[in-house]
């Protein structure tokens, strides 16, 4: 069993306090009913609120480093080597269309390199993780590369 780090710890709890909220509006997907606001609005707003959830979450625990998202740009950190890398929900086409396929994003780049990452499928509960020089893991259990030569 792999234990996190404090840093992946912080990155997990983040994903997972944001996967709240879109598996909530995720369920409502199918029961929405589309009248002055389009279906794609619904999606933004949901996108828009899973990332200020990821930002107020990330920033609390590392105040001074930089944020990036794909919603709000780049809010620059007192901390210039450090950086959250941020997309609350790659896979809106599959969302939008409740298809459990979409997840949670986030990456911390330390000095110009990506040093952490998080991935997170709230409706499967599979979280990959990664630091550098740690290997990679699907919630508990470690990847690995076959040793296959072809």
């Amino acid at each position: 069993m792999a234990t996190q780090t404090a840093l992946l710890k912080v990155m997990s709890d983040a994903a997972r306090k944001a996967a709240r909220g879109l598996n909530r509006d995720f369920g409502e997907l199918t029961e929405l009913q589309v009248s002055k606001k389009s279906a794609a609005d619904f999606v933004s707003a949901a996108d828009i609120k899973a990332e200020q959830t990821l930002f107020e979450a990330l920033t609390a625990a590392r105040p001074g480093y930089g944020f990036l998202g794909e919603e709000r740009g780049m809010v620059e950190g007192t901390d210039k080597t450090h950086t959250w890398i941020v997309d609350p929900l790659d896979g809106t086409t599959n969302f939008l269309h409740a298809i459990p396929h979409f997840a949670i994003n986030i990456a911390l780049q330390r000095e110009g390199a990506i040093v952490a990452a998080v991935t997170y499928n709230p409706v499967t509960n599979e979280l990959f993780w990664a630091e550098k020089g740690k290997g990679c893991f699907l919630n508990d259990h470690r990847l690995r590369v076959a040793a296959r030569k072809r």
